[in-house]
């Protein structure tokens, strides 16, 4: 299931109705968000400037970039993102602090009333709690994650009034029961219809910022531009980035910015820290300055994304990193990232492509180390194949490993990474 237990009787009251809910098999569409929303008075309506970010990955880390960026100008920021690690107050930032758990459980308790008979999902019920709370408290900005694809996505109900600009980072293939799913009139190829859903947060007048520069996905970008009668900003035609040892160097129709590299590890955050960047250069609702801009790529932080874990009760000293990724992009990403050998512990849920990191890292795995995702169905250690070692504990699997110089990955699973973090005292806040 997709919540954490609490602590708080009152919030645990509230997860345990958020835990019944289930969507339909087969629905699709904003319907159900809207009619909950209506219920509520609207408050999407009601919301400061907001940055919408989707993408297969990257998109959170993005939104951390955003934040940071905002938060160093000197702005209030709220934000939701998704899935929680640990906590599900992690998923509703109110002006720059974790929604506490008197409110929150008083704030579901509240949607979950007013959703009675319209058979909500987690997400939708989730989206609107955090909508309502943030029409309900002072702020300069929103930040807002898109949770799966777009189109059909529960936070596609912002609109053109309260949108300053939407952003799309890297684009890959992942969910595909629910983004490739058989429909008349969208584009056959994954990639392009990927794309295609992704793009599906475009709104009128409002630029729709680009990270990627595939020719087929972006093709189909284009062709969403002229749907919604948003406007387009292109990475490699409208702005532009690389990075070297100097740091990250951005242009655009407005000049160019020196900025520094970005604190968050792994050469894909340069993309994600460039987006978020270009998605502030290219919005008119608030003014943020390049040396907020700065502060802000050296601040930001995303767990359980490419983290170096802290020593703690359960890594010891030793070098652990976590990663929450599971598609084939996310497995690229983390095979560039590591240049020699590494020990990998993984746990994946079982509706993943238990190849998606061992095929990139290939030789490079000095031990395979299969774990069982806490609180979900995952991969059995068979579909990773003949050198995979089954244990039942992420502890288990951390003492197994011979004690020499190589690195050690988890990863597979943002599910996996939460418990990760619970046992470590590393639990975000």
């Amino acid at each position: 299931m997709d919540f954490a237990r609490s602590s708080h009787p009152g919030v645990q009251a509230q997860l345990d109705r958020l835990g019944l809910l289930s969507v339909p098999d087969g629905r699709f569409g904003l319907e159900t968000i809207t009619t909950l929303l209506d219920r509520l008075g609207n408050p999407h309506r009601q919301l400061p400037p907001t940055f919408h970010v989707a993408g297969t990955n990257g998109k959170g880390s993005v939104c951390a970039f955003l934040r940071a960026m905002l938060e160093a100008d000197g702005k209030r920021v709220h934000v939701t993102t998704s899935p929680h690690l640990v906590r599900y107050n992690e998923r509703i930032l109110l002006a720059g602090r974790l929604i506490e758990d008197e409110p929150l459980a008083a704030l579901l308790e509240e949607v979950l009333d007013a959703s009675e008979e319209l058979a909500p999902s987690f997400f939708e019920v989730t989206i609107a709690a955090a909508f309502l709370a943030f029409s309900r408290t002072p702020a300069d900005a929103c930040v807002v994650e898109v949770g799966l694809g777009g189109r059909f996505d529960a936070t596609n109900v912002l609109q053109s009034d309260v949108l300053a600009a939407c952003g799309i980072a890297a684009l890959g293939i992942d969910h595909e029961r629910f983004l490739l799913a058989p429909e008349d009139g969208v584009p056959k190829d994954p990639m392009a219809r990927i794309a295609f859903e992704k793009a599906g947060i475009a709104k009128k007048g409002i630029p729709l910022v680009t990270g990627f520069q595939q020719a087929g996905p972006a093709l189909e970008i284009e062709r969403a531009i002229l749907r919604s009668e948003a406007t387009l900003k292109m990475r490699g035609r409208e702005w532009h980035a690389s990075m070297d040892d100097a740091g990250l160097h951005y242009a655009d129709f407005g000049g160019a910015l020196d900025l520094p590299q970005p604190s968050m590890p792994g050469g894909h955050q340069i993309d994600n820290a460039a987006l978020a960047v270009a998605m502030l250069r290219h919005q008119e609702a608030l003014s943020v300055s390049p040396e907020a801009m700065a502060q802000g790529l050296r601040a930001a932080h995303w767990p359980a994304r490419m983290q170096r874990l802290k020593p703690g009760p359960l890594t010891g000293d030793r070098a652990v990193w976590l990663d929450g990724g599971h598609n084939p992009s996310a497995g690229a990403t983390i095979a560039a990232f590591f240049e020699g050998p590494v020990h990998l512990v993984l746990g994946m849920l079982d509706n993943k492509d238990p190849q998606a990191l061992i095929a990139p890292l290939g030789d490079r795995i000095r031990s395979l180390t299969v774990v069982p995702v806490p609180g979900h169905d995952s991969h059995p250690v068979e579909a990773f194949g003949p050198d995979a070692k089954a244990v039942d504990t992420i502890e288990e699997a951390l003492l197994g490993i011979p004690a020499d110089d190589y690195p050690i990955l988890i990863a597979g699973s943002l599910y996996l990474a939460g418990e990760v973090l619970r046992l470590n005292d590393g639990i975000p806040n």
